[in-house]
């Protein structure tokens, strides 16, 4: 006698990311785990008067979308600063901040987040904003802020005699005073004076931003900078029996962490809860090209004197990362340069002469440029390549300034999800939410539809199919769980949504209409439109 399902979606579309059983017209859920995934015939012996059935009316119902980077506990903390995301001009900054600022009179700083570069010219600016109140504005990328007078004042930044530490630029005036631009490792003199935010606030802002993630779709996300206490915010979640998100979450590793250090990375992998879980340390090779701190190759096209060393050297990140494999840790390693790209493949292969070749899956996060004699080695060295599409400015008229900094004799190894791919890469993806939009469906319509800068430039768009899988069975893989989650299969854990459309049917340019309707994580329906 078969078990009796709690939840039946029949009548969809099933893209079930299962190689053996690629499409389904049904899906049968009992507890947390799927027990049927089949035809509509198949699946009524799972159904008795308790189950809940839901006809999917011929729309797509896909495995839980896997987001591969993701910022989560940065990101909701974040949710409570003024937004700037959809700011363009001056004009959109002083709104934003004078109600900001209006909404929140107790509050001791007036921050902002998500801003554009080439926005906010200088501290001046902010000044005629906001003047009583130090003001910090962070990009949307996380690698650049800007800060108004009375913020560099307390900061002890404003007059020429202090620097940054490590790869920070104070940008300064030719008298030596502090425009309020603050790049890299400069942001933490500012960002650090910033009270921090209440365990009791962050609980809830976490809570109010899974709930949004889960309403698009998003099951779990590997998030990408941590340490043992920022683990234990989503355990303790997890514990509370609040948690609608599976997080993976490694120790991040900077340039001063010691191999003592380490052992906190190893307490983190201890920890592993059905929505919580460590096992992974995490490097910065470089910045961000916008910032001039990405690490190149060939310098910058549209200034050749910026010639960034990188965060890490090879020696030290070689060091540090045989520590990490050595303990058994995965690694994952922010390269927006062809050059950081490189330094990081060439250390991941002395990591296999000194330690010897296992199944570590150490990965390459961003790849936004990467040279064509690098392409082979991915496959060569058994490493994954985790991108995010909606970095890659969509069209060259967006008058985004990536293209420029780039040039366009490395348009053509931009953002090379194709090439990548091609070259026998697993290729997983992601947001990188704040940097992008956590909308999964905003990231593939970038994948499907991005514009060729020029006419020469090979296209590197992927197809519906790719980015599916890449939300889902490769993503799995990407975290060791290919075996639990990221397809629709007997014996996995119950994380599916379905959609508004069949996104198969729909003309690619026209996916951004297709919405998640459900979710369901752990076989409970978290979301439901």
């Amino acid at each position: 006698m078969p078990v009796k399902a709690d939840i039946i979606i029949n009548n969809a579309r099933v893209f079930t990311s299962d190689k053996s059983n690629p499409q389904a017209e049904a899906v049968a859920i009992q507890g947390k785990h799927i027990i049927f995934a089949g035809t509509n015939e198949g699946v009524k012996e799972f159904q008795d008067q308790s189950t809940r059935v839901i006809d999917g009316k011929g729309c797509t119902v896909t495995p839980g979308f896997i987001d591969s980077h993701f910022h989560l506990l940065w990101g909701s903390i974040w949710m409570g600063s003024a937004q700037l995301y959809e700011a363009k001009t001056m004009d959109d900054v002083r709104e934003v901040l004078r109600t900001f600022a209006e909404q929140n009179k107790t509050s001791a700083w007036v921050d902002g987040r998500g801003i554009r570069y080439g926005i906010i010219p200088s501290r001046k600016e902010l000044d005629e904003i906001v003047s009583d109140r130090p003001v910090y504005i962070n990009a949307y990328d996380g690698h650049t802020s800007w800060a108004n007078t009375k913020a560099l004042e307390m900061a002890g930044i404003l007059q020429p005699g202090k620097e940054a530490p490590g790869v920070g630029v104070i940008v300064r005036d030719e008298n030596g005073i502090a425009t309020g631009e603050l790049r890299e490792t400069a942001m933490g003199l500012v960002s650090d004076l910033i009270p921090e935010t209440s365990d009791v606030r962050k609980r809830e802002l976490l809570k109010m931003s899974i709930k949004k993630i889960n309403a698009t779709g998003v099951t779990s996300v590997h998030n990408m900078n941590g340490d043992i206490k920022e683990l234990m915010v989503f355990a303790a979640l997890e514990d509370a029996g609040e948690m609608t998100l599976r997080v993976y979450t490694p120790y991040h590793i900077k340039p001063e962490t010691s191999e003592a250090n380490l052992q906190e990375a190893v307490e983190m992998a201890q920890i592993q809860g059905d929505f919580a879980r460590g096992g992974a340390v995490k490097f910065f090779m470089d910045g961000v090209w916008e910032s001039y701190t990405a690490l190149n190759i060939a310098p910058y096209a549209d200034n050749p004197e910026a010639k960034p060393d990188g965060i890490f050297s090879a020696e030290h990140f070689t060091r540090m990362a045989a520590a990490s494999d050595k303990l058994g840790l995965q690694i994952f390693v922010h390269c927006c340069g062809d050059g950081a790209v490189r330094r990081t493949l060439d250390g991941y292969e002395s990591i296999q002469k000194l330690n010897g070749k296992r199944d570590s899956r150490h990965r390459v996060e961003h790849i936004e440029v990467i040279h064509p004699d690098d392409l082979p080695r991915f496959k060569e060295l058994d490493v994954i390549a985790s991108m995010q599409t909606s970095h890659a400015p969509f069209s060259i008229s967006e008058g985004d300034v990536w293209p420029a900094r780039v040039g366009e004799e490395r348009w053509k190894k931009s953002f090379a999800w194709r090439d990548i791919k091609n070259a026998g890469a697993h290729l997983t993806l992601g947001s990188d939410w704040t940097v992008a939009p956590f909308d999964p469906m905003i990231n593939i319509h970038v994948a499907l539809n991005r514009e060729l800068w020029s006419p020469d430039d090979p296209d590197q768009r992927l197809t519906l199919e790719e980015c599916i899988l890449g939300y889902t069975r490769d993503a799995a893989y990407a975290e060791f769980k290919e075996n639990e989650k990221g397809q629709i299969k007997e014996n996995y854990l119950a994380d599916l949504v379905l959609f508004s459309h069949d996104l198969f049917a729909i003309p690619q340019e026209d996916i951004l209409t297709a919405k998640a309707v459900m979710t369901i994580v752990d076989g409970k329906i978290v979301f439901e439109a």
